[in-house]
């Protein structure tokens, strides 16, 4: 119905229209190349821009930054696109733009066209292991991750997706060990076990996986996962071929689940080829040659390959050594990740074969590395300038180690450009533990927030959590639109669940420990997810009465002059809702500054606040001055499409209606 258009950072480009004449006059009359800082006055009475170089240059020239100040705005004279330049306080220079020439430079912006620039960014995220079900938690990394990837791509950034997968670890071995040994199963059994619809393999493996381990701790000497996790590694014999069964299948399971809210990838990586394909061999030879590990001969390490303490634990409370090898001759998850993290940055001289795993609906393709040689072309992964690790604030410490492993080698730039991507935990609220049925004890029942244990079963399934969303999303619609398709009433329904969820996990900042409730994410009211795809709706449905009452959106670039907007935006607040909502750009950007979608979805959700207070506030459609409603069209269409535009990279979809 109506277009969706990206705008120019406009606002940007008058930053920089502002720098480069400040800059231009420094070199002109003082010979000086200083940097010149852009701020925004914290109230809006003082203008759009300012700028305290008079400050900066006061040492320098041995004058009042006052008179410097007053010097600068008439050495300057006028700028293009700003109506005003004043000296505040006691040398702040504070701009004031050209209104009529900002809205005009809003009207006839053209989209953004650099894709794919300053090099490759890896962004590794989800990494669940493949041995159960999806559970809430996960969904948080996920999220995370998948966010971050939409806003470094909205910004032109070239980002590569990676999902490891460790095919190989003890968590897989675990429920390998309960089908043979607890169950007594065959390779064949479980695999005709995983080709079933029902009952689901990833939940039969939660289940599995939490009695095996509650039968580990109560026999520790069995010796059941490390014979287990010997042949999955080594690649050989029954277990090894049960261990490629249970972790491809919950693989499809993962990736069927993360689909369901908008999340793809565009390689797995998998723990197998690291140790198969000599990726670790290679790398422990590079770091055994520099003496980044050596190995342990006495104490409680005796036999380990271990990376000293020294490399790692500054600023920390660690003062162990890290085992890197055990004496077993087993590899640990640190290690294989150091080779992994070498590979990245293409510093392994070694390469993965591939093969297509399965292709998405958009037709786009996810690749999973194998050890077979590939039979079709696959596009190049890795070589990255930057790589973003989406893990959890509880593997900080073996994140450190990874990233001494790189520095022990010489990489010090990509040690320096490996950011770990770090998080707090999800709990759920004691009245989601009630709305889900499970039991709390009356202590539980008290406390802020019960934590989830996929060892002993207590959590909340991925896919079980989108489904009661889902159906609680439904009931609501079912009652507002019963007139419409059933069809229409479950998509609608599912595009409002998978936004709550998206907004509720992603509006806490990353070092924030999230308690998940239903009735607050669902809400229709307050920060949430459904209150900002309202907004995105209400904007629509502007367009959709112009058209039912025969008439279409006026051509705005032609009505819409610069002396017009000009008037219309002498109204205070059309101007400071008009400059709110042209700041995507540089909100986004701020945002991947800070490696904090949380800033994303505060910016949308006052975007949404804004919007709303006008749609209220103005009878639009009924307004009888041409110029003023031509005017409120436009700025109902600009708000649409930047409400639309940052949704879509907090990867939240608009519903048809709500």
């Amino acid at each position: 119905m109506l277009t969706l258009y990206f705008v120019l950072p406009v606002f940007h480009r008058f930053e920089l229209n502002l720098q480069q004449a400040f800059s231009q006059f420094l070199a002109a009359r003082y010979g000086l190349d200083l940097p010149v800082v852009i701020e925004q006055p914290k109230q809006p009475e003082f203008g759009e821009l300012a700028v305290p170089l008079a400050f900066q240059l006061a040492r320098q020239l041995r004058q009042a930054p006052k008179k410097i100040a007053a010097e600068l705005i008439e050495g300057i004279g006028s700028i293009d696109g700003v109506a005003a330049m004043e000296i505040a306080g006691n040398g702040y220079i504070n701009i004031r733009l050209d209104r009529g020439a900002y809205g005009q430079a809003l009207l006839r912006a053209e989209p953004e066209t650099s894709a794919g620039a300053g090099g490759k960014i890896v962004v590794e995220h989800t990494n669940i292991n493949p041995n159960k079900a999806a559970h809430i938690g996960h969904l948080r990394n996920a999220v995370l991750g998948d966010t971050f990837v939409r806003m470094l791509r909205s910004r032109g950034r070239n980002v590569e997706v990676q999902n490891y997968i460790d095919n190989t670890g003890v968590q897989v071995a675990d429920v390998v060990a309960g089908f043979h040994f607890l169950e007594r199963k065959t390779p064949s059994e479980v695999r005709e076990l995983a080709a079933r619809a029902e009952p689901r393999f990833d939940y039969v493996c939660w289940d599995l996986y939490a009695r095996t381990a509650q039968h580990l701790n109560q026999n520790p000497d069995l010796g059941w996962r490390s014979e287990t996790l010997h042949a999955i590694e080594a690649g050989h014999g029954e277990l090894a071929e049960m261990g490629a069964v249970v972790a491809g299948a919950i693989v499809e399971h993962h990736l069927d689940t993360m689909l369901r809210l908008g999340i793809e990838y565009d390689v797995l990586p998998r723990e197998s080829e690291i140790l198969h394909l000599q990726f670790w061999a290679a790398a422990f030879e590079q770091l055994r040659h520099t003496g980044a590990v050596h190995l342990e001969t006495q104490g409680k390490n005796a036999g380990c390959w271990v990376m000293p303490a020294a490399a790692f634990s500054a600023g920390s409370e660690v003062d162990d050594s890290k085992v890197i090898v055990r004496s077993n001759g087993t590899v640990t998850y640190v290690g294989k990740d150091i080779a992994y993290q070498l590979w990245k940055f293409g510093l392994l001289g070694k390469d993965f074969y591939y093969r297509p795993l399965r292709q998405y609906p958009d037709g786009h393709r996810v690749w999973q590395s194998t050890d077979q040689p590939q039979v079709e072309p696959a596009p190049a992964f890795g070589n990255a300038v930057r790589v973003y690790n989406v893990i959890d604030a509880r593997q900080s410490y073996l994140q450190d180690v990874v990233v001494a492993g790189l520095k022990a080698l010489g990489a010090v730039r990509q040690a320096e450009a490996s950011i770990h991507f770090s998080y707090e935990m999800v709990a759920l609220s004691p009245r989601c533990c009630a709305d889900l049925g499970i039991e709390l004890s009356e202590e539980d029942r008290r406390r802020p927030y019960i934590e989830v244990s996929g060892r002993k079963g207590l959590g909340v399934k991925a896919d079980d959590l989108i489904d009661q969303l889902i159906a609680t999303a439904l009931r609501e619609v079912d009652s507002r639109h019963p007139e419409d398709p059933e069809q229409t009433r479950r998509r609608v329904a599912t595009q409002i669940a998978v936004g709550a969820l998206r907004y509720f996990l992603l509006k806490f900042t990353r070092p924030t420990v999230i308690a998940f409730d239903f009735q607050e994410a669902l809400s229709f009211e307050g920060e949430t997810g459904p209150y900002v795809q309202y907004a995105a709706v209400r904007a629509r449905s502007i367009g959709r009465k112009l058209e039912a009452r025969g008439a279409t959106l006026p051509d705005f670039a032609n009505e819409l002059t610069r002396e017009a907007l000009a008037r219309q935006l002498q109204a205070e607040d059309f101007w400071q809702m008009l400059l709110a909502a042209s700041k995507a750009d540089s909100a986004i950007e701020r945002a991947v500054a800070a490696g904090e979608p949380a800033n994303v979805s505060r910016y949308a959700f006052t975007l949404a606040q804004a919007f709303n207070n006008f749609y209220h506030q103005y009878p639009i459609l009924s307004e009888t001055d041409r110029e003023k409603k031509v005017f409120l069209l436009w700025m109902t269409d600009f708000f649409r499409a930047q409400l639309e535009r940052v949704l879509g990279v907090l990867g939240i979809e608009v519903p048809e209606f709500m």
